[in-house]
């Protein structure tokens, strides 16, 4: 490197974000310090840990090691400690401090493809109110969270998406949603972020969907076998993929469109530049389904980059979800006052980021949070320290 040449400064490491968040306690009830209920929390779920009794657990039994590396003035704190920190905790001042981290490991997104979706947590249910629900954004290639926001008890996920796209740096990347995030407000944020879109059509946008529908089926009869002369050269693309396996085979054909001039509504959505449209044929035990979807786009003319963006959202249920409840046992979290549902994901999400990061040959997740429990200098390369 030239002398000249700047350094990079390095990346904040995930206990040095922790320390600079804002401790919700008053002075005199501070016993254990913050880091050390976070570092404590966070191990416990590295080490196949679900709930606070489980912190508890794991703090005694690994005091001495946990000794090594913070003072823990007051010992190990309670499992009700460990409830009434995160439920007092800021969510979004820790959802900032993940943000932060992963943006240090992770600067640059560039063309990626950021699934944003809802996920319940269905044992956190407080008496007298609905199912939690967590909105998560999920980067395919990089295969990181990038982090999460709870919706509103009395609202739905439209109100928790905004919130959640205005911490993250999405410039250059592709931002896909379901039907429910499909609206003009959000679409215009996401331009306004430097990123493109991929928005799903369904019937909470009823006209909008049967006009796009229409186009479609006027543009391409269903299950067209010459899909090269249904392509207007220069306004449409196609692509096409095939899988089999199981006995079931699936071909998934991809349009995408820049003849919207037509439409309408088309200054409403800021930026949009294209449709799309996906047209999945399953075939099982001598039958075929077929099923039709649709999205409005502000990428250019591209089926195999629009198809990379709807495969995107689809794989966020194995990689993020699945993950959470199988390996991670999210679904039976029973975390839920105050902010403890929302500040618990974060760390969760943490906890699966270290773990997917973290290289070790055939080695599943589930397996690197056994030997997380029983190597700890596994544990010490997890947490980078």
């Amino acid at each position: 490197m030239n002398k000249n040449t700047p350094r990079l400064a390095k990346p904040q490491s995930l206990i040095e974000c922790f320390e600079e968040l804002p401790d919700p306690r008053v002075d005199r009830t501070r016993r254990h310090k913050l880091v050390d209920i976070l570092v404590i929390g966070l191990c416990s779920l590295l080490t196949g840990g679900e709930g606070f009794s489980d912190m508890e657990v794991f703090g005694r039994a690994k005091r001495d090691w946990l000794g090594t590396f913070w003072e823990l003035p007051n010992g190990i704190p309670s499992h009700d400690t460990f409830n009434r920190v995160f439920s007092a905790l800021d969510p979004y001042a820790f959802l900032e401090c993940f943000v932060r981290w992963v943006q240090g490991i992770c600067p640059a997104l560039g063309n990626e493809v950021v699934a944003i979706d809802g996920k319940a947590l269905r044992c956190a249910l407080d008496e007298g109110n609905p199912i939690p629900y967590i909105v998560s954004a999920w980067a395919l290639d990089n295969g990181l969270a990038l982090g999460q926001v709870k919706v509103d008890d009395k609202s739905n996920e439209i109100t928790a998406i905004p919130e959640l796209l205005g911490v993250l740096e999405l410039n250059g990347c592709i931002v896909t949603l379901d039907a429910m995030g499909c609206q003009k407000d959000i679409a215009g944020q996401i331009v306004d972020k430097g990123a493109h879109y991929v928005l799903a059509l369904k019937g909470n946008h009823a006209t909008v969907y049967e006009e796009i529908k229409d186009f479609f089926t006027d543009a391409v009869p269903p299950c067209a076998t010459q899909c090269a002369d249904t392509v207007r050269p220069g306004t449409m693309d196609f692509f096409q993929t095939y899988e089999k396996g199981h006995g079931r085979s699936e071909t998934r054909r991809y349009w995408h469109s820049t003849h919207i001039d037509w439409f309408e509504d088309k200054p409403l959505w800021k930026d949009l530049q294209s449709f799309g449209m996906v047209e999945s044929i399953r075939g099982s035990k001598g039958k075929n389904s077929i099923e039709r979807r649709y999205y409005l786009c502000s990428l250019p003319l591209d089926a195999q980059g629009f198809g990379r963006a709807v495969r995107g959202h689809w794989a966020v249920e194995n990689p993020l979800h699945w993950s959470l409840d199988v390996t991670f046992g999210e679904d039976n979290s029973r975390a839920r006052t105050h902010n403890a549902a929302q500040n618990v994901a974060t760390l969760r999400r943490l906890a699966l980021n270290l773990v997917k990061a973290t290289p070790r040959k055939n080695v599943s997740q589930r397996q690197k949070r056994i030997l997380a429990a029983l190597d700890t200098p596994f544990l010490e390369q997890l947490l980078g320290i």
